[in-house]
């Protein structure tokens, strides 16, 4: 039997406190997180709940959002202290009718996540939302380190580079000194 992965919240630098409304911890156990968009509507999602649906992954202990999620081995009793924690949240902030109902779909969701783990531990995955005609749609990359090594121009400059792999070339643009300045001076 192979040992149990689930996703890991992954923070390289600030920027998802700057990105998202609330952010996840560093190392929380996470899910998708695509269930808190069902019931909304997606045209009107502006600035950070726009950026959370886009590519925010779900950490389950603070509710709150990471870009980049890394595959890792899971005990059975941290997938259970897992389900335990995002079923908290479904019964108190969404209103799951009975701990039964929040517990059986906390598993479904944390089942889910794992079965997005079916990668090398240490795989980095970031994941892409998207809507159309009402259908939510979750696109997953992993990101590997650049081969190669530094370059002479930008030696040093980062502590880590990634290259996206996959079939879809996805580029988003944040503009974190945008955000960081409305956030001041939105009441």
């Amino acid at each position: 039997m192979s040992p149990l992965k689930l996703p890991r919240t992954l923070r390289l630098d600030p920027s998802d406190s700057f990105v998202f409304a609330d952010a996840a911890e560093p190392g929380e156990w996470a899910v998708t997180g695509s269930f808190l968009f069902w019931d909304r509507d997606l045209s009107n999602l502006t600035g950070k709940d726009r950026v959370a649906f886009r590519s925010g992954f779900l950490g389950v202990r603070s509710f709150g959002f990471s870009t980049l999620v890394v595959v890792s081995e899971a005990s059975e009793a941290e997938r259970d202290e897992a389900v335990a924690d995002l079923a908290h949240h479904l019964r108190e902030r969404l209103g799951a009718p009975d701990q039964a109902a929040a517990l059986a779909a906390a598993r479904e969701e944390i089942d889910f996540a794992a079965s997005l783990c079916d990668l090398p531990v240490g795989t980095v995955v970031a994941m892409h939302r998207t809507e159309t005609d009402g259908a939510i749609a979750e696109a997953f990359r992993t990101l590997h380190q650049k081969p190669g090594g530094e370059d002479r121009l930008h030696a040093g400059a980062r502590a880590f580079r990634f290259v996206e792999t996959g079939e879809d070339e996805l580029e988003e643009r944040a503009d974190l000194v945008g955000l960081a300045r409305r956030d001041r001076t939105e009441p």
